[in-house]
């Protein structure tokens, strides 16, 4: 949870702030921690209601641009009717994304955070009361464009999809391995422009991925071209997810998300912590 751009209040968990009484004592980590406290709660109240409905959330998170929103729309089309599909959007202003999935006939919802440069389990929970997930197979949480917050809270999801496109840098996963650690599956998006650029290597950004100890699959698309393999591949693994997720809710278990705390001062018993000395470049270790 970021304690340095104020990113950490949402228009979901003002009141809880507002709420806070200070005493003696009190301080802003402490704050912090209750706000994350009540994050993790209302986001195990959400994982409910979906696991009730054989619902399978998953929370897309990528940069701004990356085409999340392209990616959902090809994902309509091409499993035309055969899954029950809605779409929660986040963004900080505009309806612009919610539209164009209303206009594919799928139900969404808009969130606009104001300055919140992500979605929290309140906003989310705010948005399902918009939505009738009794005829819904998948839930999409379109995340608000961040490659650093959104990996950070649990929104009652069961899994992370992380888009790289392109037109970005292939070393992406190495300067933010925070997002990228979390994802469960990577799309590298905007593939039919691979051939104009030649600056981006998928090869490489997998590479990227590898070196940070992660096993998520990692499929090459384009939203763009219907005959892409890769977005067969991604309606396979859709598929493949939502039938292991509902195995798992046969045998009362349900699927979570890979959360990756950046402030592990909020999160751990301070007598816990050590702190590693800053060394400067060219010094000892």
């Amino acid at each position: 949870m970021c304690n340095t751009c104020g990113c950490n209040i949402t228009p979901g968990n003002r009141p809880f702030v507002l709420a806070e009484k200070p005493t003696n004592g009190t301080t802003t980590v402490t704050v912090l921690k209750n706000l994350l406290a009540k994050n993790d709660s209302q986001a195990e109240h959400n994982r409910s209601h979906f696991d009730a409905r054989k619902v399978l959330a998953i929370n897309l998170m990528s940069s701004p641009g990356s085409g999340k929103t392209a990616l959902l729309e090809a994902t309509i089309k091409r499993l035309n009717g055969s899954l029950g599909l809605a779409v929660i959007e986040g963004d900080l202003e505009t309806e612009n994304d919610a539209a164009r999935i209303r206009a594919h006939g799928v139900p969404a919802h808009q969130i606009t955070t104001g300055t919140a440069c992500h979605l929290d389990a309140h906003l989310v929970h705010d948005a399902l009361h918009h939505i009738d997930l009794s005829s819904i197979d998948i839930l999409f949480i379109e995340n608000v464009g961040n490659l650093v917050c959104p990996a950070s809270f649990d929104l009652g999801h069961h899994l992370n999809v992380t888009l790289l496109s392109t037109t970005e840098g292939d070393d992406k996963p190495a300067k933010y391995p925070v997002m990228f650690r979390a994802a469960d599956l990577m799309l590298i998006t905007k593939t039919d422009l691979l051939p104009f650029l030649d600056d981006f290597s998928p090869e490489r950004a997998e590479q990227a991925l590898r070196n940070l100890a992660s096993k998520a699959p990692v499929f090459n698309l384009s939203s763009r071209q219907n005959d892409d393999s890769g977005l067969d591949a991604w309606i396979d693994w859709l598929h493949q997810q939502l039938q292991a997720h509902r195995n798992k809710l046969a045998q009362q278990q349900t699927t979570r998300p890979n959360v990756q705390r950046d402030g592990q001062l909020l999160h751990a018993d301070p007598a816990q912590v050590r702190f590693r000395p800053v060394v400067k470049a060219g010094a000892p270790a």
